[in-house]
């Protein structure tokens, strides 16, 4: 294995968690920076309004767009055991 393959699937394993946690940040961020701007709005600062919204988003996009992310990630791992005795150089 030299240099290249390893540097090959490096990218590929970020590329495949980005893909894979890009939606659950994305949806905690813009949730959270309208909870913020409505926190500032109304001037409740309370620490509980912020949370609960992020969690309460990200569980429903883990329900919606979890078997996706689970097909992403088995996929990913069915193709690199599959790979490993070319990585090796048995194949």
């Amino acid at each position: 294995m030299d240099q290249d393959t390893v540097v090959n699937l490096a990218t590929q394993m970020m590329t495949l968690a980005m893909k894979v946690a890009g939606p659950l940040l994305l949806v905690g961020l813009v949730i959270g920076l309208l909870v913020s701007i409505f926190q500032s709005v109304t001037q409740i600062s309370e620490q509980s309004l912020s949370f609960i919204p992020k969690i309460i988003a990200v569980a429903v996009v883990i329900v919606v767009a979890g078997p996706w992310m689970l097909n992403q990630l088995i996929n990913y791992t069915q193709d690199l055991y599959a790979s490993i005795p070319a990585l090796v150089g048995g194949g």
